[in-house]
């Protein structure tokens, strides 16, 4: 046990899906996996170990913001021996071609974040990747489940009520699709304790047309990522 997990070490699976609502792992867990068993809930923080599709899988609400996933994505690894952990999360887009509900896959996170630097992790100005692996795993079965996502680079920052206007936090980094608050610290953890990390993102609102989804679209609506999120995870 730790802090902040208090499962037994058996009782999290290899592979990890996490999402920052738990809500939204309640959902998951309710209507997607068999034999679900809340394992943890410590700060609310719930931790599901069950099957799905036969194959057993662990779900976790990992909060909002850096902070938070780096503290239990770290304890994940470190202290209960996960080799994956999935980010399923939502962002804001940067992008004309993707709107409200589209799926997006970061390969690569950037932020002027300190968090890389203070757990001892070097960037390529201010950019972290993805494991490889799973970016190329995800596309296939995204391919295969007939689901259209773009992969690229997205923005993880510290401060959701921002003061700058969004098309200037836009220009932080070149070729940004989004903006969310949490992958850079996923990846920085992964890339320290040699294991593999992804985020799979669904745009919940979008700066170019303004659209956004309800708090309870965002808990409940989001079929497509979540189903490819946990294809993948088996898959691993």
């Amino acid at each position: 046990m730790t802090p902040h997990i208090a499962a037994k070490k058996n009782e999290i699976a290899k592979t990890v899906l996490m999402a920052g609502d738990p809500k939204r792992i309640q959902w998951i867990a309710t209507n997607y996996l068999k034999k679900a068993k809340l394992v943890s809930d410590v700060r609310c923080a719930c931790v599901y170990t069950g099957f799905y599709k036969g194959k057993r899988i662990s779900i976790m609400a990992h909060g909002m913001g850096i902070p938070s996933i780096g503290i239990y994505s770290y304890e994940l690894y470190k202290f209960y021996g996960v080799k994956n952990i999935i980010r399923a999360g939502t962002c804001g887009s940067y992008l004309e071609n993707a709107d409200v509900g589209s799926l997006m896959i970061a390969d690569t996170a950037f932020s002027s974040s300190l968090f890389a630097k203070d757990v001892g992790v070097q960037t390529k100005n201010g950019v972290l990747s993805a494991a490889k692996k799973l970016v190329e795993k995800t596309k296939v079965i995204a391919k295969q489940m007939h689901l259209p996502i773009i992969v690229g680079k997205i923005l993880s920052h510290d401060v959701f009520y921002t003061a700058a206007p969004w098309n200037v936090v836009k220009k932080s980094s070149p070729n940004l699709m989004g903006v969310e608050m949490e992958a850079f610290a996923l990846y920085a953890n992964a890339i320290k304790l040699g294991c593999n990390a992804l985020t799979i993102l669904t745009v919940s609102n979008s700066f170019i047309s303004n659209n956004e989804m309800t708090a309870q679209e965002r808990t409940t609506s989001l079929k497509n990522m979540i189903e490819l999120s946990l294809n993948v995870a088996i898959s691993l």
